[in-house]
């Protein structure tokens, strides 16, 4: 009886494996199929002038990308060279220089510079301009941008980077990242004036330390983490758990208890201590209540409050790993 039992299990796991297969399963994984190059947005057809004839015009615009990074080319020979911009995008659309963002120009130059016989990148939509700059710049950092927060809310490459007519670094419109942010993030950049702040106004940090701007697959489009406190332990490992005591707010997240942006309280925090301790411990065994004006002025408990802190006790607040750390004294 046991060997027909076996026979039996055996046989029906193979007609198992074998129906499954039937189906549709497979005994391997497929593999990931990677993302394919975005199309650059199509221009209109028509015949090329070439980058000479353009920088007869704009000889202004000529010696702006001289000194950026789309002008390697012309570093290397000069725009009036034989290959121009070609020489870094051969494989590209935009090996035609100029007209490789802008399209065919020579019906723009038989027409004595119509602005509407070439393609003005900053006159279109805001994603078609953005479109023409991922034909190029789709990898690496620029991999999340369709769909990004950013693009979602109608702001493009062009809000932020200026080929022709950069201020600062990386053809940023602004000195420098964060006073560009602060053209929209006005109330959080301005955080960076009170008294505990991130390094950021001396030049130690900026917000894209922290930040992608262009797109990332995390909250807060954050570099690094699926969460804020992931993000902040990348940095702060001595905060990193999991503790053998952990304290609940924690792991949860960093920013129940501190402002990443500034505060004018220690350590960043929220509130001051013992405020914000008791925001969630007001019924624990010292203090018992939560104290207000009132009771600092008619009671004797006042002594417990000023110049006092939780974390003159407890100061070990993000968790412990001690034995007897329950009370995160240690």
């Amino acid at each position: 009886m046991d060997s027909i039992r076996k026979t039996l299990a055996i046989g029906g796991a193979v007609a198992l494996t074998l129906a499954w297969l039937t189906v549709g399963g497979s005994a391997t994984a497929a593999p990931i199929q990677q993302a394919a190059k975005p199309a650059p947005i199509q221009v209109p057809h028509g015949e090329y002038a070439g980058t000479e004839k353009c920088l007869a015009c704009h000889e202004d615009s000529g010696a702006v990308l001289k000194n950026g990074p789309h002008s390697r080319s012309f570093r290397a020979g000069g725009p009036t060279s034989p290959k121009g911009c070609q020489a870094c995008h051969a494989e590209t659309k935009a090996n035609l220089g100029c007209e490789g963002c802008h399209g065919p120009g020579k019906a723009h130059v038989d027409a004595d510079g119509d602005k509407t016989k070439i393609k003005s990148l900053g006159s279109i939509k805001t994603q078609d301009a953005s479109a023409t700059c991922s034909s190029c710049h789709y990898k690496t950092q620029h991999a999340l941008w369709a769909g990004s927060q950013h693009d979602q809310r109608n702001v493009g490459c062009l809000s932020c980077h200026s080929v022709h007519s950069p201020k600062g670094d990386k053809q940023l419109k602004a000195v420098d990242e964060t006073a560009l942010c602060a053209s929209c993030h006005r109330a959080i950049v301005n955080k960076q004036l009170k008294f505990n702040h991130m390094a950021v106004r001396e030049g130690k940090l900026s917000c894209a330390s922290c930040h992608n701007v262009h797109g990332t697959a995390n909250v807060k489009l954050l570099k690094v983490g699926g969460t804020v406190s992931e993000s902040c332990v990348n940095c702060h490992a001595e905060k990193r758990g999991p503790m053998l005591w952990e304290h609940a707010p924690v792991p949860e997240s960093c920013v129940n208890c501190h402002d990443p942006h500034g505060s004018n309280n220690d350590r960043m925090l929220v509130a001051k201590e013992p405020f914000l301790c008791q925001r969630c411990h007001v019924t624990s065994r010292h203090p018992p209540t939560v104290y207000e004006g009132f009771t600092l002025n008619n009671s004797t408990n006042a002594d417990k409050m000023f110049g006092r802190s939780c974390g003159g006790c407890h100061q070990s607040i993000h968790g412990s790993n001690a034995p007897s750390g329950k009370a995160f004294l240690r």
